[in-house]
């Protein structure tokens, strides 16, 4: 409560100054003034067009090409990155903090805004931006006061790197730069197809252990990248909910595949030590994949965590290795 009062007279306070300076502002649809910062690269559209971007949350008028930019989920920052705009501020990764490895060479600078869950609102005010970029999933309940810090956009949920892309692409003005990335991607995905042949037969898994259960990934982030890839998931292994929570041990023969990614994040609170208690079961080790050699522990950050554009590269790269593929 007390966090909330700071962010209103913070907020109040900015809203009072602009009207001083610039008279009545537009609400949402209209960017206000920002210092200009790094540009975002191949803008399309002059300084004085207006542009209605749909999204999840509805439609936002977003004037000219945004300087200041935030992002408020990990495939947002990740997709500003692969479009060549640097955010002023950005959400805490999950685990490999402040940022995820795979791309804190490009996050020199940027604003630390805390938790994905609960971003610090009071620091976003400051930053002043033009654009915010968040989610559905995570930001539904603070729309109302993203939107009246800056015009604000939403995908509808986190994992979707190509809709995560094109809605930062429609907002940030920089639709040729995401059409590069994906006449490049698809040209990788080809490629991949191509190579892997007959290896595609082969049934992938996808695990992950918490600190109470084992989970079985049906879709989300990395199921979507290898199902583009043409990899062939266990029959038991898919369908339309995210996966299944597995409580016990005796529910190990469920993760039977001949190939298994375990994407589990290497975090200090109980699931490492899950992961090592189940897989010394007589049932894990009968598993396919043990048997054969062939379960890969892969970094969570571009597996499952970071969800956007650049860490599908990433992912993909990882897979010709796994496959035993050149590139």
């Amino acid at each position: 409560m007390v966090r909330q009062k700071k962010v209103t007279i913070v907020l109040a306070a900015m809203l009072m100054v602009a009207a001083i300076f610039t008279g009545c502002q537009p609400k949402q649809e209209a960017a206000p003034a920002a210092a200009q910062t790094q540009a975002p690269a191949q803008a399309t559209s002059d300084a004085n067009s207006v542009r209605v971007i749909k999204h999840a949350m509805g439609t936002t008028e977003i004037k000219g090409t945004p300087k200041k930019v935030v992002t408020l989920f990990q495939g947002a920052t990740d997709a500003a990155l692969a479009l060549g705009v640097k955010p002023v501020g950005a959400v805490e990764a999950w685990i490999e903090q402040p940022w995820y490895n795979y791309m804190k060479d490009k996050m020199n600078g940027v604003t630390n805004l805390g938790s994905e869950n609960q971003p610090n609102l009071e620091k976003l005010v400051a930053l002043q931006p033009d654009l915010i970029i968040g989610s559905k999933f995570r930001d539904e309940k603070i729309y109302a006061q993203l939107s009246a810090i800056a015009p604000t956009v939403m995908t509808e949920d986190i994992y979707f790197w190509k809709d995560s892309l094109k809605v930062t692409a429609e907002a940030t003005n920089t639709k040729e730069a995401e059409s590069k990335f994906l006449e490049d991607w698809n040209k990788k995905v080809s490629d991949f197809k191509a190579k892997l042949g007959d290896k595609s037969k082969l049934e992938v898994g996808i695990v992950d252990f918490r600190v109470d259960h084992a989970r079985i990934v049906y879709t989300g982030f990395s199921a979507s990248v290898m199902e583009e890839l043409g990899i062939t998931r266990p029959v038991n292994q898919r369908g339309k909910e995210w996966g299944i929570q597995l409580q016990s041990k005796e529910n190990i023969t469920q993760m039977d595949a001949d190939i298994i990614f375990d994407q589990t994040a290497s975090r200090t609170d109980g699931r490492l030590e899950l992961r090592k208690s189940w897989s010394d079961s007589p049932l894990w080790k009968n598993l396919r994949a043990v048997k054969a050699g062939k379960v890969f522990e892969v970094n969570a950050a571009t597996w499952n965590n970071g969800s956007g554009p650049l860490a599908a590269v990433e992912m993909v790269n990882d897979l010709y290795g796994f496959f035993g593929l050149t590139k």
